[in-house]
């Protein structure tokens, strides 16, 4: 059951962090400026999923709690986002031909939405853990 929950929730988030950069990249170009085609679309489409399942499946480490926090954010950063750096170079998301300027500004971009849907994952898991540990010292008073 945990693997079906992780692709479903790799192939969401994915597709989601992909739709909402081309959503954003469209609004910042004009919506009459832009235009994509079916491939692209199709592409975007596999892509972010191959993408969402690598931070998904490298998620796992986390289960490992004798690995340090720190270590496991790395590990899962590495497989992350070297996946999604060769499906950007494969898919032509990332503009390699225009030289260094445009391609280090698109990394630090992927590693700042990267960091910032981390963050949220972190933060809803932190809470969810101290809802149930509320939950759980509540059911022992009553004992």
């Amino acid at each position: 059951m945990e693997i079906i929950k992780r692709i479903g929730i790799g192939a969401f988030v994915g597709c989601f962090v992909v739709m909402l950069v081309m959503v954003l990249g469209t609004y910042s170009l004009g919506p009459q400026n832009v235009s994509f085609s079916g491939t692209e679309i199709i592409n975007a489409f596999f892509g972010s999923i191959v993408v969402g399942w690598a931070f998904a499946f490298s998620g796992l480490i986390y289960e490992k709690e004798d690995i340090p926090l720190p270590i496991q954010v790395i590990f899962q950063m590495v497989i992350g986002l070297g996946t999604l750096f060769a499906v950007a170079v494969y898919l032509g998301w990332m503009p390699i031909s225009l030289g260094i300027g445009p391609i280090i500004t698109w990394i630090v971009i992927a590693i700042a939405f990267a960091a910032v849907f981390w963050l949220g994952f972190y933060l809803y898991y932190t809470f969810l853990a101290r809802d149930i540990n509320k939950k759980i010292e509540l059911s022992n008073d009553f004992d």
